[in-house]
C-alpha cells in the first residue's frame, strides 16, 4: 500500500478486503493476535483499544444532551467554523448519503449532520451529538483515532473496533487553534464503502486546513500588549511565547527557562537557575550562560536581562491561569484551560515539581467535585487514561447499567495494581497511577486573565 493512512489501495476489492478484515477482527478480539491485512496504524489502535478494555460489542456513551449540549457547543471555538463545514461538506454529504461530524478534543460529538436516512442508522449506534467517540471509549474509529494520533486517518468497515460500526467507513482530520497549535477537535465524514478512497481522506484534510484558516481570520489572535507577554506551556514540550506583537516558539531548554522566570518576576540568580534546571550537578555555569545568551538573542535584549536573570514584562502563563481558577474554586473553568501536563517531556527539577503540583491539585479538585462530565474528560485524555483514582471516582457517580465500560475499566486497573511485579527480563505493563496524596496549594502571583485562545 502506498499510503498507510488510506484504507484501500487503488484497485483493491472492498468486498474481499472486508471479509479478510472481519476474520482478522475476530482473531484479534478472541486471541489477541493481529493478522494480515490489518494496517499497522489500525493494529496499534486495536491494541490501545484492548488496553482501554473497550468491549467490541459496546456502544458510545451519550454524555451531553439538550441544554447542556447546546450551551457547550455554542461556546466552543469550533462553532465559528460550522458554517464553513456546512458549505464545503453539506452537499457532498447529502448527495452521497454521508454524514459530517465535528467533535471536541476529548472525542465528544458536537455536531452530526447529513443525509436523514444515514442519521437514523447512525443514531442506533449512538453516533449522535453529545456522545463520546474517543478511541479510549469506543476503540478504533476515524475521529477518535485522528485525535489520538493528531493526524488525518481513514478507517474502513471492520477496521473499526466496535462490531456495530463495521458497516461504516469514515475519514477524519484533527483541527487546531491556528495561533497556539492546540488541538481543538476533529472533523469527520462517515458513510459507506465508497469513502474508502484516497480522495475522501484528502478532502477532509483540506476541509480541516480551510477551517483553521477561517478561525485565524474570523477571531481575534491572542494579543500581548506592551506590558504583558503570554506563555503557553501546557501539553507541549516547546512553549509558545506571544510578546510585542510576535510569536516565538521556544526550544525545550528555553521553554524551561521561561517557565521558571515567569514564576519568579523578581528574578533568579545564575546559581539558582542552574539548580532548578539541571538534574546533572556536573553541568557548569558556562553551559547555562550560553543558553541564556542564545535566548536573549532570540527574544531581544529588552525582554530578558541579567543580575539577576529576569523578564522585563509580566508574563501571563496558561498554567498560572489553571492554578488561579482552581484557587477560586472554578474547577470546570480550570479543566477547560488545562491543555495537558506542563512541558511533559521536561526533567528539569523545578518543572517536574510544578507539573506534579498542578496536576495533583486539578485531579484532587475533580475527584472532590464528582462531576461525571469533568471526570470523564480527564480519564479519556492521553494523560488520564490510566489514572485509577479518577476512574474510581467516575465509577462512583455512574451506574454499572448505564456505563458498564467505566466499571470494567476500573476493575482492570485495580487488578493491574494488585498484580505481582514482573519477573526480571520480562516486559512490564504500562504504569497505572494510584491515588496520590493531595498536593499542597500552589501560590501564583496576581496577573491579568489569559483568554483561552482563540475563543
Amino acid at each position: 500500500m502506498t499510503d498507510a493512512w488510506v484504507a484501500l489501495e487503488p484497485g483493491a476489492d472492498p468486498d474481499e478486503r472486508l471479509g479478510l478484515l472481519r476474520r482478522a477482527h475476530e482473531t484479534f478480539t478472541s486471541a489477541g493476535r493481529v493478522e494480515r491485512p490489518v494496517r499497522p496504524v489500525v493494529a496499534a489502535s486495536w491494541r490501545r483499544s484492548a488496553r482501554a478494555r473497550v468491549s467490541p460489542d459496546g456502544t458510545a456513551p451519550v454524555e451531553l444532551a439538550n441544554d447542556d449540549l447546546d450551551a457547550y457547543r455554542d461556546s466552543h471555538p469550533l462553532a465559528r467554523a460550522m458554517p464553513l463545514f456546512r458549505e464545503l461538506m453539506g452537499a457532498y454529504a447529502h448527495d452521497g448519503e454521508h454524514l459530517v461530524a465535528v467533535c471536541d478534543a476529548f472525542g465528544r460529538m458536537l455536531w452530526v449532520e447529513g443525509d436523514a436516512r444515514s442519521l437514523r442508522r447512525a443514531g442506533r449506534m449512538n453516533f449522535v451529538p453529545g456522545a463520546r467517540w474517543a478511541e479510549s471509549s469506543v476503540g478504533t474509529n476515524a475521529p477518535g483515532t485522528a485525535l489520538a494520533l493528531d493526524r488525518p486517518v481513514q478507517v474502513f468497515a471492520a477496521e473499526h473496533f466496535l462490531r456495530p460500526v463495521h458497516p461504516w467507513t469514515c475519514a477524519a482530520a484533527p483541527l487546531h487553534d491556528p495561533y497556539t497549535g492546540r488541538l481543538l477537535g476533529a472533523v469527520d465524514i462517515t458513510g459507506g464503502d465508497s469513502l474508502a478512497h484516497p480522495h475522501s481522506l484528502a478532502f477532509v484534510q483540506a476541509v480541516a486546513r480551510a477551517a483553521e484558516s477561517h478561525l485565524a481570520l474570523s477571531g481575534p489572535a491572542p494579543r500581548a500588549d506592551d506590558d504583558t507577554a503570554l506563555l503557553y506551556a501546557l501539553g507541549r514540550d516547546e512553549a509558545l511565547l506571544v510578546a510585542g506583537g510576535s510569536k516565538v516558539r521556544l526550544s525545550r531548554r528555553h521553554s524551561e527557562i521561561l517557565v521558571l522566570l515567569s514564576r519568579h518576576p523578581e528574578g533568579l540568580s545564575g546559581d539558582r537557575l542552574l539548580c532548578e534546571l539541571y538534574e546533572d550537578e556536573s553541568v557548569t555555569p558556562v553551559t547555562l550562560r550560553a543558553e541564556l545568551s542564545r535566548l536573549r538573542r532570540l527574544l531581544g535584549p529588552d525582554l530578558l536581562c541579567s543580575r539577576p536573570y529576569r523578564l522585563t514584562v509580566p508574563v501571563e502563563a496558561d498554567f498560572t491561569v489553571v492554578a488561579r481558577r482552581l484557587g477560586s474554586g472554578a474547577v470546570a473553568a480550570a479543566m477547560g484551560a488545562y491543555a495537558g501536563p506542563l512541558l511533559p517531556g521536561s526533567q528539569a527539577p523545578a518543572v517536574v515539581r510544578l507539573r506534579g503540583r498542578l496536576e495533583g491539585e486539578l485531579r484532587a479538585a475533580l475527584v472532590a467535585r464528582a462531576d461525571p462530565g469533568l471526570l470523564s474528560d480527564w480519564v479519556h485524555s492521553p494523560w488520564g487514561e490510566d489514572d485509577v483514582a479518577v476512574w474510581q471516582a467516575l465509577a462512583e457517580v455512574t451506574s454499572v447499567r448505564q456505563h458498564p465500560s467505566v466499571h470494567a475499566r476500573v476493575r482492570a486497573l485495580e487488578a493491574e495494581l494488585r498484580a505481582p511485579a514482573p519477573v526480571h527480563g520480562t516486559p512490564s505493563p504500562a504504569p497505572v497511577r494510584a491515588n496520590p496524596s493531595p498536593a499542597p496549594a500552589s501560590a501564583t502571583p496576581p496577573a491579568t486573565v489569559l483568554q483561552r485562545p482563540p475563543a
